[in-house]
């Protein structure tokens, strides 16, 4: 999903059903009326995601899709317009500053694999930058005979001359943890090595890790995660690390890390999950642990010698109550030792909410969302308050503000990028007037007459849901428009305007209408707009996205059969459900990385992590409502369904590909249109690398223009 903390567990147990097939839950049942047993899932081995009987199953469909698909005589141009954009020297590269360089992991085609480079800032800020190489992953991957895929970094603070690099087999969330020395570009030898795994790690000292990862049998949780936290010392054995803490089972991960603060403060925190959205949260005072006292679901960061808090829910304390998604801070100190005198940083409002929480060395830099725009400005501790001012430059579109070196100047970038503009970066001070444009991208795509508009529409329960269209003024509104409808919905992930070549290439400029969904469950409004459509009524999400589709139709702006939906992830189950309840509605259906077995999601891989979300399956009374949802237990032969396309990846290891896989073969066994492709790499993201990347987005984008008649 979404979250990045999600991670692989598996336990193949075969449940059984009520609400999907009719029939009542155990809580309305009368004494001693025993459950209908759920049928077997006849195509429970394609969960077995490496067998050869699964994967010729897979190849048999990818070669079913390729026929129907690549042959087009269009395919081929636009999978090539589709790679230039990608591997463009144009695009920006986005700079991590670690001492006197900038990083920048860059992919092209002759660094397939890609490599981690660097550069000074007076190079960077110039037309040519020059780079160095650190990392070469292709010939990484050729010495080694990996198929590494790079994983990011973690590097060592304050000295910044070792980094632990994670490297991937295919691109999944599993990866090997190597030290590297950024000062000789080579791997420690006998440094910090974790083998593959989902692991956790973050420096405490040169010398010492706080880790999580799979020690053996029972060291992680049901999601994967790891259940034990330890320290790892220099040039000691894996096994030889001290437990610091010891979850059980049904936690969803634990971890622990070090902050280093502005001043030399120094903070460890260990987290223990109790669920997606809720842990208890410790802080070291010496040799011991101490719980902090704040509400569970409650974010913590730090600012200085502050604790700020970010509230999921009210919070009555100190003689005050706190609305959800309120910002607040107080001294760490003060805070620890019973003060609840907060200062409240950011309180929201109907439509206004708190987007994002950043930081230069003197200010805090807030994002707030205002009807699902970006607006920041500078909080400056001063005399036991906080002065506010506006952070000068930043505009209607989608804006991003963060400190170039946090803990070392007032620097920061900004990056702004809308539906229709070339997405730019710049970098400015805190004080020191607008930001300078640094790098701009290219015009990928014809954007001439297009624009674009915020609407709403009215959900079933009266609830008015925004959304973006983007489309050619004085388009017909006589319902002959191919529009395309994507959505997510969940995890309060908010979707905002963004600039996509690939979109602009594949749909905008043939002419398609392209429409984005604010649906509840997302973070557009805050926590309230998210928890709105968690479990049993997550039906919400699935109302708001069917509005917004009934919306374009009755304005004439499309038709069903010139309407497509396309979601993933979460979004794959939000287009997989409104897909079997509503399916007059469209004429196409993409649905990438999606979850559909609501059944057994908690028992494949990464799911078990997010009941928080979705419920607990083995719950009778939430299984009565996932079971009225579950696309993979809704869909019926006797049902008209629009042409589908399901894309997921082998190495997908946070949303098992047997949902995909099922749902197919589900759907091919009662006589409806599905095509599957599953790419061998790639992990969650579908592509490893920018060709397997312009393959699937090429795929994807022409069976939508054969689909809705875009040609």
């Amino acid at each position: 999903m979404v979250s990045e903390l999600s991670r692989l567990a598996r336990t193949l147990a075969l449940p059984l059903m009520f609400a999907a097939l009719g029939v009542a839950s155990a809580a309305g049942r009368s004494a001693g009326q025993a459950a209908a047993p759920e049928p077997p899932d006849a195509y429970l081995w394609l969960e077995d995601v490496d067998s050869e009987t699964s994967l010729q199953w897979a190849r048999a469909r990818n070669d079913e899709s390729s026929r129907a698909l690549t042959n087009d005589p269009e395919f081929a141009s636009l999978r090539a317009r589709l790679l230039a954009i990608y591997d463009s020297k144009d695009r920006i590269a986005y700079p991590d500053k670690v001492g006197d360089y900038l990083y920048n992991f860059w992919t092209d085609e002759t660094h397939v694999r890609g490599i981690l480079r660097r550069t000074s800032m007076e190079s960077f800020l110039s037309p040519t930058p020059s780079w160095e190489t650190v990392i070469d992953l292709d010939s990484l991957a050729a010495d080694e005979k990996e198929n590494w895929v790079y994983g990011g970094y973690d590097v060592l603070e304050p000295d910044r001359d070792r980094c632990l690099i994670r490297l991937s087999r295919g691109g999944g969330d599993a990866a090997v943890v190597r030290e590297f020395d950024l000062a000789t570009k080579t791997f420690v030898s006998e440094g910090f090595s974790l083998p593959e795994a989902k692991s956790f790690t973050s420096w405490k000292s040169r010398d010492t890790l706080y880790v999580g990862t799979d020690f053996g049998p029972g060291s992680l949780t049901d999601a994967g995660y790891p259940r034990l936290v330890k320290e790892w010392a220099r040039g000691t054995p894996i096994a030889a690390a001290r437990t610091i803490y010891e979850g059980v089972a049904a936690d969803p991960y634990n971890y622990a890390y070090r902050v280093l603060e502005r001043g030399g403060r120094v903070y460890d925190f260990l987290i223990h999950a109790m669920s997606a959205y809720a842990n208890e949260t410790f802080l070291r005072r010496g040799a011991e642990w101490v719980r902090l006292d704040k509400q569970d679901d409650a974010e913590v960061r730090t600012f200085a010698d502050q604790i700020l808090l970010t509230l999921r829910s009210d919070w009555t304390t100190g003689g005050r109550t706190y609305p959800a998604g309120s910002l607040l801070a107080i001294q760490i100190e003060r805070f620890l030792a019973g003060g609840r005198d907060f200062a409240v940083l950011f309180e929201p409002g109907a439509r206004r909410s708190l987007a994002g929480v950043g930081g230069t060395l003197h200010h805090l830099i807030i994002n707030e969302m205002e009807n699902v725009r970006d607006r920041h400005y500078t909080l400056t501790p001063q005399d036991g308050s906080w002065m506010r001012k506006p952070v000068e430059g930043t505009t209607l579109a989608t804006v991003a503000v963060w400190g170039v070196d946090p803990l070392r100047s007032d620097d920061y970038w900004m990056h702004v990028t809308d539906f229709l503009t070339p997405t730019t970066l710049s970098l400015g001070t805190i004080g020191a007037g607008p930001p300078a444009k640094v790098r701009s991208l290219p015009s990928f795509f014809d954007a001439g007459g297009l624009s674009v508009e915020q609407l709403e529409a009215v959900s079933a329960d009266g609830t008015r849901v925004p959304y973006f269209l983007v489309a050619r003024a004085g388009i017909p509104r006589d319902g002959s428009n191919p529009t395309l409808l994507y959505g997510y919905g969940g995890f309060e992930q908010s979707m905002q305007p963004f600039y996509g070549g690939s979109l602009g290439v594949g749909w905008l400029e043939r002419g398609g209408v392209y429409a984005l969904a604010n649906t509840r469950g997302g973070g557009e409004f805050g926590p309230q707009w998210h928890q709105a459509a968690i479990k049993e009524n997550r039906q919400r999400a699935f109302d708001d996205f069917i509005a917004v589709a009934e919306d374009l139709i009755a304005t004439k702006v499309t038709s069903p059969a010139k309407l497509g939906i396309e979601g993933g992830s979460n979004g794959g189950l939000l287009v997989g459900v409104v897909l079997v309840q509503r399916p007059e509605l469209f004429g196409a259906v993409v649905s990438q990385v999606p979850l559909l077995d609501m059944r057994r999601y908690h028992k494949l891989l990464a799911g078990a992590s997010w009941m928080g979300e979705y419920g607990d399956p083995d719950a009778p009374e939430e299984w009565a409502y996932l079971s009225k949802y579950s696309p993979y237990h809704n869909v019926r032969a006797d049902a008209h369904y629009p042409p589908v396309l399901f894309t997921t990846s082998t190495r997908d290891d946070r949303v098992h590909p047997g949902h995909a896989r099922k749902m197919v073969a589900r759907m091919l066994e009662q006589g409806h249109r599905a095509l599957y492709y599953e790419n061998i790499e790639g992990g969650h993201a579908t592509a490893s690398n920018n060709p397997q990347r312009a393959f699937m987005t090429a795929l994807e984008y022409s069976f939508l223009q054969k689909e809705l008649g875009l040609r």
